[in-house]
């Protein structure tokens, strides 16, 4: 797989996931239905960064629209037999002091996981959305990937913030970001259910950082908590539909690729977009198609906005009780190269890993191969607990 699909500055500090927009440089989202769109300003993220003295130093390889499990599904990738996500690997090899990733469905968490580095989805909203290529606006979250928790903290004090121009950027002007919260006393569980669904190599990572965790003060307790099978059906349910409308402008009439080949509008639409998007995408518009239809809206999409509240209302609850959840990113310490055809379910089965905090926009911390989930607003309590742990590592 290629790391950059366009080179900005060889020198730069900070590479951009491929949905985010740089002014003047092409942003495809990892996909031929975007090839030569330049766009006229760059995200809100993007201009706080240059703003601070940070320097670009190119586009990241991304899989189309974020959807995939790592990166591996972008039209301009290159196939490899072990999959990794640009961005992640450019941070882990020391290329860049950071990066700036789009989360949707878990792919920059199961990516920096898999590399080793940090990735911080942040509480929804605190981040400006403005200038990322949009598919699930109610769960999608611009986060950060750096080589430890410092950088992260770093990174997340500058670009985070209200944005008058995203209208679902909350109102704090500016959130401080911290990794010296004192952890002593904390309390942390593990979930039986996700731990039992990794493979042994994650296990051991797993209770490896609760024993780190353990070493600093913090209390560890595994629990039995059934919620996130249904959470992860409910958010692919949501992001596939979300998908399904934002997507749909490509039609190659207003954006996008335009097929050579038709004879009628409707040939013109079929051929543009069986010519633009990749099956996976194809198959999530099919599926937020089929559970936004008539016959299916009150059993998938409405029950589903159901259950984004009933797990809120459980993890308010569990939250009661504990200050962080350790789980894993993902099933596995690698992921082999695999065909296209079999990603919808893949990627659904390795999301009930990370489908809570897309559902209910909490913050999610991938450090030391392993996940940490807060409370709202709790990204500086995550980024302490790292920060101890990678302490420990040394």
């Amino acid at each position: 797989m290629k790391y950059y699909t366009t080179i900005i500055n060889e020198k730069g500090n900070i590479a951009v996931d491929d949905t985010i927009l740089v002014k003047d440089v092409d942003a495809t989202a990892g996909s031929y239905m975007l090839e030569g769109f330049k766009p006229l300003f760059s995200a809100e993220a993007v201009t706080r960064l240059e703003n601070s003295g940070y320097t670009l130093s190119g586009k990241a390889t991304v899989g189309e629209f974020g959807l995939d499990l790592v990166g591996e599904f972008s039209h301009y990738g290159e196939e490899a037999k072990e999959l990794f996500g640009a961005s992640a690997a450019l941070v882990a090899k020391g290329e860049v002091e950071g990066a700036l990733g789009v989360d949707v469905n878990g792919s920059p968490r199961r990516a920096a996981a898999l590399a080793g580095v940090d990735f911080l989805k942040p509480t929804y909203g605190t981040v400006s959305r403005y200038g990322i290529i949009s598919t699930a606006a109610s769960g999608e979250q611009l986060g950060v990937y750096a080589k430890d928790a410092e950088g992260v903290a770093k990174l997340m004090t500058v670009i985070a913030g209200h944005d008058s121009k995203d209208g679902t950027s909350l109102s704090a002007e500016k959130y401080e970001y911290s990794v010296n919260e004192d952890i002593k006393g904390k309390k942390v569980c593990i979930i039986k259910q996700l731990l039992d669904k990794a493979d042994d190599g994650v296990k051991t990572a797993v209770n490896a950082y609760a024993e780190k965790l353990k070493a600093n003060g913090v209390t560890v307790e595994e629990v039995s908590e059934d919620i996130f099978d249904g959470a992860n059906v409910a958010w692919q349910i949501l992001m596939s539909a979300e998908s399904c409308n934002n997507i749909s402008r490509y039609d190659g009439v207003k954006y996008g690729h335009r097929s050579e080949n038709y004879r009628n509008i409707d040939e013109l639409y079929v051929n543009s977009r069986t010519e633009g998007f990749n099956f996976l995408t194809k198959a999530v518009i099919l599926y937020g198609s089929d559970v936004l239809s008539k016959n299916r809206y009150k059993t998938c999409y409405d029950k589903s906005l159901k259950v984004r509240r009933l797990v809120k209302n459980k993890l308010d609850e569990l939250m009661s009780k504990y200050d962080a959840i350790l789980t894993p990113a993902c099933s596995k310490t690698a992921y082999e190269s695999y065909g296209i055809d079999g990603a919808f379910q893949k990627v659904y089965e390795e999301s009930v890993f990370t489908a809570v905090p897309n559902l209910i926009g909490i913050p999610a911390l991938v450090s030391g191969g392993v996940q940490l989930m807060g409370d709202h607003f709790s990204e500086s309590l995550l980024l302490s607990m790292a920060h101890s742990a990678e302490k420990e590592g040394k």
